[in-house]
């Protein structure tokens, strides 16, 4: 493993709710040396600042607040920060209304020229212009998305989980949980969303799509079910995306309660990696490009309580895991060759729900 180090940084939830008991105080930063997470500290104070994002050179922060109420009135919103690189410091430069209850994504387009909230409860998107100073300015664009599905509880209305860009493309993909869809958009120069109806993903009823992970050729997509625990693999073909192959990221004798969290790829390609809560583990699948299928080669316990959300470090030999009900961020050493998840470290971090590494 390196030695250099590197900036972390979590969003948690800072309020009980009737999924989580947040205590932590904002977000927090740390310091990660290649084999352990060091140094936690309290950067901003902010309530429930569930999903953060940086600007690529590391220079600003963006957050959702993940409330039902936000400046006296129904709703969540949305945090913008100046980050100092070096000491991980933020600024609060302003916050926005998300103009929809609960946001839980937040992503910057691919020339950082606007912020996209995607706002669960209620199920819609919002987008806003970045300003000069890299404050969070006027919101341009708000879709609304309808309809429901199978689950009686959690599928009664619209509940937009994740903003992605098509890196080819350059299209907005909206897993929604709520719709059994992924809702595809061409995203306008001016931060306009037209939706492509042709281009949408349609899933299994009941299946829940929570997040989506593109391999680094850009050619395949990796859709994640929240609700029936599937891994949906997908091809590019033409303008479309056409499933390969949907597995579960389950072992096959175990049938516990389950809800997926976090897909990701990792650098190489060679290997897809989704986190388990209920089910408390990361399972690792090695993807074939030439059938693109993949087959489950392991799955680690995370050592701890809903594994919310998990990062690959830069060097490619570590995995670190947000335990959300645990208070606990565990690091793992990743062979990819074997492969395997090898425990190496574990840190005290309060109600880590968001874990990403910045520049």
């Amino acid at each position: 493993m390196t030695s250099a180090p590197h900036s972390l940084v979590f969003g948690t939830y800072t309020e009980r709710l009737p999924h989580v008991d947040g205590h932590a105080t904002g977000i927090l930063s740390a310091t990660f040396d290649g084999n352990a997470v060091h140094d936690v500290s309290v950067e901003a104070e902010m309530r429930n600042p569930s999903w953060v994002t940086t600007t690529a050179d590391g220079r600003f922060l963006y957050s959702v607040i993940e409330t039902v109420e936000f400046e006296g009135r129904p709703g969540g919103g949305a945090a913008a920060y100046a980050r100092d690189r070096e000491t991980g410091a933020l600024t609060l430069l302003n916050t926005v209304s998300s103009d929809g209850v609960e946001p839980a994504h937040i992503e910057l387009d691919p020339n950082e020229r606007f912020v996209l909230v995607a706002n669960y409860r209620t199920g819609s998107v919002s987008v806003f212009a970045r300003l000069a100073d890299g404050g969070l300015g006027a919101m341009v664009e708000h879709v609304q998305h309808e309809g429901s599905s199978l689950h009686p509880i959690r599928q009664t209305g619209p509940h937009a989980h994740q903003i992605v860009f098509d890196p080819i493309a350059g299209d907005v993909l909206v897993p929604d949980l709520g719709l059994d869809a992924v809702i595809v958009y061409r995203f306008g120069d001016d931060g306009s969303l037209t939706e492509r109806v042709d281009a949408r993903i349609d899933v299994t009823p009941g299946a829940g799509p929570r997040h989506l992970a593109f391999h680094p050729d850009g050619a395949h997509l990796f859709l994640l079910n929240e609700l029936d625990s599937s891994l949906l693999v997908l091809r590019r073909d033409g303008e479309h995306f056409v499933q390969t192959q949907r597995v579960s990221t389950l072992p096959p004798d175990v049938d516990e309660h389950n809800q997926t969290s976090a897909v990701r790829v990792s650098a190489s390609g060679r290997s897809v990696l989704v986190s388990n809560r209920g089910y408390d583990s990361i399972a690792v699948f090695a993807f074939d490009v030439e059938t693109a299928t993949v087959e489950l080669a392991l799955v680690e316990p995370t050592l701890g309580k809903e594994p919310r959300d998990f990062v690959q470090s830069p060097d490619g030999s570590s995995i670190v895991v947000g335990n959300q009900d645990s208070d606990a961020v565990v690091t793992f050493a990743f062979d990819e060759d074997a492969p395997s998840l090898t425990f190496v470290s574990s840190i005290r971090v309060p109600t880590p729900v968001c874990v990403r590494f910045a520049s």
